[in-house]
C-alpha cells in the first residue's frame, strides 16, 4: 500500500471519527437549547449567522486552498503572506458588517439586526489571526491532531455556549457565544504545531500566487454561498422566524450525510487528488472512481435509513413546536443524494486547478433557490418551498457533470449506479416501515 493511500485511508478514519464526534456534540447542544430558547431565537440567528459567512465566502481568496495546492505550501515567507491577507480580509469582513446592519434590519424588518450582525461577525475578525497551523495539517494529511483539536474545540465552545444560555435564555447570548467560540480557535490554533507561529510579512511573488490562484476561488466560493445558504436569505424574508428556526432544525439534521462527505472532501479527497494531479487523466480518473465508489455506497445506506425513520427521531427527541420538521426533514434527506454524488468528485476539478466549473454549478443552484423557492411558497405554500429546495443540489451535480465530462473524469456510470442502488434500498427501507405499520415518513402531511 503506497504511503498516500495510507495517508488518505487514516485521514479519511479520523475525519469521520472527529466529525462524528462533532456531530454528536453538535445534536446534544441543539436539543439542550431548544428547550431553553424559542423556535424565533434559531431563525432569527440562522439568518444572522448566514449573514456572516456570505461575507466570509464573498471575501474568500483561497488562501486555505493555496496552502494546500502550493509548491510553496511549506514556505514560511509564502505563509506568513496568506496569514496577513487573511488578517486584512477579517478586518474588512467586520467593517463590511457595520455598513449593511442597518439596511438588513430594515429589510427583514427587525431592528435587533443592527447590533446582532456586529456582534457575531466578531467571530470573522477574530478567526482572521488564528494561525495558519491548521492548513499546514490538512496539506499535510495529518488529520488525527486536526481531529482531536476540533473535536475539543468544539466541546469547549458548546458547554460554554449551553452554560451561558442558561445563565441568560436570549438571543444575545447565541451570538456572544459565537465570538466565545472564535477565541477558542484563535488560540487553540497557536498550538497545534510546536514552535510554529505567524508574523506580518508581505512577499510580492506570493500575493500574486495567492490571487492569482484565488480569484477564481472568489467566484466559486461567493456563488457557493450564494447556493447553500440564499435558502435562509428567501425563508426569512417569506416566512415567519419561528418557521424558519424550525426549517433550520429540519436541516441540520438532514445535512449530516452531505456535511460528512464535504469533510472528506476537503481534507481527504482534495489533498490526496491534488498530489496525483500530473497523472494522465485516465489514470488518475480510475484511482478517482475506486475510491469513490465506497464512499457512495457507505452514504446511500445512511441516507436512505435517514429517509425512513428521520421523522420518528424528530417526533422523539423535539416538543410539538417542532412538529413541522417531521415532514420536512424526509423530503430534504432525499435530495441531499445528489450534494453527496457532486461533493464526493468535485475536489477532483479543484486539484486540477478548473475551480470554474464549481463557480457555474453553485450559480446554477442559486438560480434555482433565487427564482424557484418564491414560486414555489405561493403557488403550494411552505411544502412547495421546501421541495425546492430539496431538490436544488440536482443542477449543481449535472453542471458538475458536464466539467468533468470535458476533462475527461467522467463518472456518469458511477453515479447511475450508485443511484440506482440508493433507490432501491430506500424503496425497501419504506416498504418495510409501512409494513410494521408506521406508515410514509410524510404522514404528517397526508
Amino acid at each position: 500500500m503506497t504511503s498516500l493511500k495510507k495517508l488518505a485511508i487514516r485521514g479519511a478514519i479520523w475525519t469521520i471519527i472527529g466529525f462524528g464526534g462533532i456531530q454528536i456534540l453538535r445534536f446534544g447542544n441543539n436539543l439542550v437549547l431548544t428547550r431553553l430558547l424559542k423556535p424565533e431565537d434559531f431563525g432569527l440567528m440562522a439568518l444572522v449567522t448566514t449573514v456572516r459567512i456570505g461575507l466570509q465566502l464573498f471575501s474568500d481568496v483561497g488562501i486555505v486552498q493555496n496552502i494546500i495546492n502550493s509548491k510553496r505550501g511549506d514556505d514560511p515567507a509564502f505563509l506568513n503572506t496568506a496569514w496577513t491577507i487573511q488578517v486584512i480580509r477579517g478586518v474588512v469582513i467586520w467593517l463590511v458588517c457595520l455598513f449593511i446592519s442597518v439596511p438588513s434590519a430594515k429589510f427583514y424588518n427587525d431592528q435587533r439586526l443592527i447590533w446582532l450582525i456586529p456582534i457575531t461577525v466578531l467571530y470573522s475578525l477574530i478567526d482572521g489571526f488564528s494561525c495558519t497551523s491548521r492548513y499546514t495539517l490538512h496539506r499535510r494529511m495529518e488529520l488525527g491532531r486536526l481531529s482531536l483539536y476540533e473535536l475539543i474545540l468544539q466541546a469547549c465552545f458548546f458547554s460554554t455556549l449551553i452554560f451561558l444560555v442558561w445563565l441568560y435564555p436570549s438571543i444575545w447570548t447565541l451570538a456572544i457565544g459565537t465570538v466565545v467560540g472564535g477565541i477558542y480557535e484563535l488560540v487553540g490554533s497557536y498550538w497545534l504545531i510546536p514552535k510554529y507561529s505567524n508574523r506580518f510579512a508581505w512577499e510580492p511573488d506570493a500575493v500574486k500566487e495567492i490571487l492569482n490562484f484565488g480569484r477564481w476561488i472568489f467566484i466559486a466560493s461567493a456563488l457557493m454561498f450564494a447556493a447553500e445558504q440564499a435558502d435562509r436569505l428567501v425563508l426569512g424574508k417569506i416566512l415567519s422566524f419561528q418557521m424558519l428556526g424550525v426549517y433550520t432544525v429540519a436541516y441540520t439534521l438532514a445535512s449530516v450525510p452531505r456535511e460528512v462527505i464535504k469533510q472528506l472532501s476537503y481534507k481527504v479527497i482534495f489533498p490526496a487528488i491534488s498530489q496525483q494531479a500530473d497523472l494522465p487523466r485516465p489514470s488518475l480518473r480510475v484511482k478517482i472512481l475506486r475510491q469513490r465508489g465506497r464512499i457512495l455506497l457507505g452514504s446511500a445506506i445512511v441516507l436512505a435509513i435517514l429517509v425512513t425513520i428521520g421523522d420518528l427521531v424528530v417526533a422523539t427527541l423535539y416538543d410539538k413546536r417542532y412538529i413541522a420538521a417531521t415532514w420536512m426533514m424526509p423530503i430534504l434527506c432525499s435530495g441531499i443524494w445528489f450534494s453527496l454524488l457532486f461533493y464526493s468528485i468535485s475536489p477532483a476539478l479543484l486539484a486540477i486547478s478548473k475551480p470554474l466549473y464549481s463557480a457555474q454549478s453553485n450559480l446554477a443552484r442559486f438560480g434555482i433557490i433565487l427564482l424557484g423557492v418564491p414560486l414555489a411558497h405561493n403557488s403550494f405554500g411552505e411544502l412547495g418551498a421546501i421541495i425546492v429546495i430539496a431538490f436544488s443540489d440536482l443542477p449543481l451535480y449535472i453542471v458538475n457533470l458536464y466539467g468533468l465530462w470535458r476533462e475527461k473524469l467522467s463518472c456518469l456510470a458511477q453515479d447511475i449506479q450508485a443511484t440506482a442502488f440508493f433507490i432501491g434500498l430506500l424503496a425497501l427501507f419504506l416498504a418495510t416501515r409501512i409494513y410494521l405499520g408506521f406508515g410514509l415518513p410524510i404522514q404528517s402531511l397526508l
